[in-house]
């Protein structure tokens, strides 16, 4: 089982094929997701440290585009299916924010 690492949060074990931003949040990192995991509002991104991930596709680009984020600086963990071992840093949480986390992604 792959194994995400979210610095200074700690790592987990995770099904192969589950969604990042689930990962996550289901191991108690509080990490935003605004629009339900749909690639569009970007709360959901993270920094990949280590590890890799499948290519972005058009609508992850677009939302990053949207935004002004510099290519390969961010991912959308909504749209990273986990099929290895990662080491991530989430750019926004809950508890940094203040913010609500939004609708949970469908897995």
């Amino acid at each position: 089982m792959p194994k995400v690492e979210v610095e200074g949060r700690g790592t987990y074990e995770v099904p192969e094929g589950t969604k990042l931003v689930l990962a996550m949040e289901d191991n108690g990192v509080d990490v935003l997701h605004r629009c339900g995991g749909n690639a569009r509002c970007t709360s959901c991104r993270v920094e990949i440290l280590e590890g890799d991930v499948p290519p972005v596709s058009e609508a992850e680009q677009a939302a990053l585009d949207k935004k002004g984020y510099t290519p390969g600086q961010f991912r959308l963990s909504c749209q990273i299916r986990v099929t290895g071992d990662l080491k991530v840093r989430p750019a926004m949480t809950v508890s940094a924010s203040g913010l609500d986390a939004g609708p949970r992604p469908e897995a």
